[in-house]
């Protein structure tokens, strides 16, 4: 896929690990653990918004677009 998530490197930098980041933006670990993966087809504004108040980043430190992806995700499914 062409958006990828850099949760993971945000989390680190914060050094905030997924269960205590789940609490406190008030989704499930496994929610929290799908978006940190990429393994999901989107993500709420509200998520998002939470996300970055609570790693005091924006938008574009957790998400990326890659040109050139886009292959991957016609061939997939």
């Amino acid at each position: 896929m062409a958006i990828v998530t850099n949760l993971d490197v945000m989390m680190a930098k914060r050094k905030v690990s997924l269960k205590e980041l789940a609490d406190r933006i008030g989704i499930s670990n496994t929610n929290l653990s799908l978006l940190k993966t990429g393994k999901v087809q989107g993500v709420r504004y509200k998520t998002l918004n939470a996300l970055c108040r609570e790693l005091d980043c924006q938008p574009g430190d957790i998400l990326e677009y890659r040109p050139g992806d886009e292959e991957e995700e016609a061939g997939g499914d």
